[in-house]
């Protein structure tokens, strides 16, 4: 059996070899998930993620990268969450590396539990027909969780024109000069959504340092009262578009403030957003819900034409802590 080696990453110099061990895997999985340099630093320099801690590699007996482990372990006060996200290079496939990572990952986890004094789970997704990840994760002690569906929409069929309530007014985020309000904007909204983790200024702070970030894809709905109540966050990333021979643009973010539902905010932020999508030239917007969302979104996507196309499935296990 050829030896392996873990190490932790070292910066930008590794970039070239992760992205080239991602796009690798991508010719086998086809998952659309494929990667460039840009991406990379601009996803390690999340303030979420500890870049000596947070990013592992494994390599082979010739130092070729075989596999990579990333956790993103979101500051809380109650409950500790780390998501797992790993590949692992087709011809090193057979369950043990995938289960080293695991355990890496579970490891430091703990650590941070000890650290913070605080309940840990470990979270990974993986797309619904990826039968062969999904059994790994379950022999590693995963439970199946929660379902999300990936859903597009032609934005070359007509979009109805967003009515918005009266004296309601359609605005852009104004970046760093009101990422405090854009933030409690967030998690006043996701409040009651499964799994909410409060977003911080720090992280709309990163947002805004990505190089396909525009302030005309922040769209906010203005109440009479200047109360920021509810958003529209779109996203159009070219050089995915080039990797995945597409022409699409994305709603990364769509929801409605406590106190201002129910009067088709919504669905009006929604069409604004595809508007400003079919604006920039693309052809399709796409956008991922869950799938037992509690206040409809499954059933507003589908009554503007938007179809499911993929189904993921979150899956987590919960993590006992010694000493």
């Amino acid at each position: 059996m050829s030896t392996i080696t873990r190490r932790p990453y070292q910066g930008e110099a590794d970039l070239d070899a992760i992205a080239h061990l991602i796009n690798t895997c991508e010719t086998v999985d086809q998952l659309e998930e494929g990667t460039s340099v840009t991406e990379l630093k601009q996803s390690f320099d999340d303030p979420c993620i500890d870049k000596e801690r947070d990013l592992f590699l494994w390599q082979d007996a010739d130092d070729q990268l075989i596999g990579f482990g990333r956790l993103w372990i979101i500051p809380t006060d109650t409950l500790i969450d780390g998501f797992l996200g790993f590949r692992v290079h087709p011809t090193a496939r057979s369950g043990d590396l995938e289960e080293q990572i695991i355990a890496w990952a579970e490891e430091r986890l703990r650590q941070v539990s000890r650290e913070r004094g605080l309940p840990v789970k470990v979270r990974c997704g993986s797309r619904a027909d990826k039968t062969d990840r999904i059994a790994i994760l379950e022999r590693c002690g995963f439970k199946r969780d929660r379902y999300f569906f990936s859903m597009v929409r032609s934005l070359q069929e007509p979009i109805p024109e967003p009515r918005f309530p009266e004296d309601f007014t359609l605005g852009y985020s104004k970046g760093e000069q009101d990422a405090e309000a854009y933030v409690e904007l967030y998690n006043q909204t996701f409040i009651d959504h499964w799994n909410h983790h409060e977003l911080t200024v720090e992280r709309v702070l990163h947002e805004l340092q990505s190089p396909y970030y525009k302030p005309e894809f922040s769209l906010i709905a203005i109440a009479p009262d200047g109360t920021y109540a509810a958003f529209c966050y779109c996203r159009i990333n070219p050089e995915e578009n080039q990797r995945n021979g597409r022409s699409e643009g994305e709603i990364a973010v769509l929801g409605t403030r406590r106190g201002f539902r129910k009067q088709g905010l919504a669905r009006a932020m929604l069409l604004a957003g595809m508007q400003q999508l079919k604006a920039a030239g693309v052809e399709t917007a796409k956008l991922g819900v869950d799938a037992k969302n509690v206040l409809g979104a499954l059933r507003l996507y589908e009554s503007v034409g938007f179809s499911t196309v993929k189904t993921h499935i979150s899956l987590v296990k919960e993590l006992s802590v010694v000493g």
